[in-house]
């Protein structure tokens, strides 16, 4: 935890401000990956799905991609950095860990969420065509 203070000119403490950040902000997206895959190919699916929904949901290539997982960046950092988050995310609703993720107000535990619901569906069988939400016609 961080806390910010406020000081007044004749050094009073005017404000105090705690500031907390979750925990799996900073942990690698490359120490998660290889249990997406496991949780995909364990239900016929694969590294191949798990990799186009990524693109998908933040809009890295698959080289970018890959860079980010060899750098070992973190989930603050990836998703702060995604060349285009998908417009589209925002059609992810559902409950993923006991909570719907519609409904998540902290932007980057929501950005998250997301991964993980669409990485639930994958695993479920939903067709890739749903999973990244795609309009018929």
């Amino acid at each position: 935890m961080r806390a910010s203070h406020f000081l007044a000119a004749d050094g009073i403490q005017l404000v105090s401000k705690e500031t907390k950040k979750h925990r799996v902000y900073a942990i690698s997206v490359a120490s998660v990956y290889p249990h997406y895959i496991a949780k995909a190919e364990k239900k016929g699916r694969t590294k191949a799905e798990v990799d186009e929904i990524i693109r998908w949901l933040t809009g890295y290539s698959q080289k970018g991609l890959e860079a980010a997982l060899a750098k070992k960046t973190d989930f603050e950092t990836f998703f702060a950095q995604a060349p285009q988050l998908n417009a589209s995310r925002s059609l992810i609703t559902g409950v993923i860990c006991g909570i719907r993720v519609e409904n998540i107000e902290e932007p980057l535990m929501r950005e998250l969420r997301y991964l993980d619901k669409l990485i639930d569906e994958l695993a479920r069988g939903k067709a890739m065509e749903k999973i990244l939400r795609k309009q018929p016609g």
